[in-house]
């Protein structure tokens, strides 16, 4: 089967979609304060009831898997349809610097992890790192649920099929 063939076969496959945001350190205690980064994702999942786990899967050296492979907690924002910009604007990485990325954004930064959770999604979730597995060209991250919130609990979720945001219902 040709690469082609499989990423035809997997767009038939509705997913939702997530904002994973991490809060990158600075370099020293005299350095800048560091900075936030972010990726718009369709490979989510929940692992988990008890102990609550969820997974993501990473390109393997994104910025987001480095940072992630030594930063250990994380959030995630499940957005909701009106915020097709916001998953637009991230999946657009390499192309923006992630500075200007979370420019204009209504957020509130996590209090465990530090990260940027979007104002308005259906719920976030702050993420501790619990297991990272080698998967082919990805890595899948599986991150530990230590707090979730509901900043917009009602509305529709923003999915993706067949190469597009697409509005349920």
């Amino acid at each position: 089967m040709s690469n082609d063939e499989f990423r035809a076969a997997m767009s038939r496959l509705a997913s939702g979609v997530v904002l994973v945001t991490a809060h990158e350190p600075p370099l020293s205690a005299a350095g800048p304060r560091g900075e936030d980064v972010g990726m718009t994702a369709t490979a989510f999942l929940s692992v988990s009831l008890d102990p609550p786990l969820v997974m993501v899967s990473l390109r393997e050296g994104s910025r987001m898997d480095d940072l992630l492979a030594e930063q250990p907690r994380w959030g995630v924002s499940v957005l909701a349809d009106h915020q097709r910009q916001i998953a637009g604007r991230f999946a657009m990485k390499g192309r923006i610097s992630d500075r200007l990325l979370f420019a204009d954004l209504p957020y509130t930064r996590g209090e465990l992890s530090g990260a940027p959770l979007m104002d308005g999604s259906l719920a976030v979730l702050e993420c501790e790192t619990r297991q990272r597995v080698e998967a082919g060209d990805h890595t899948l991250v599986i991150g530990h649920v230590l707090k979730a919130g509901f900043p917009a609990p009602e509305g529709a979720p923003l999915t993706y099929f067949r190469g597009k945001y697409r509005h349920l219902g």
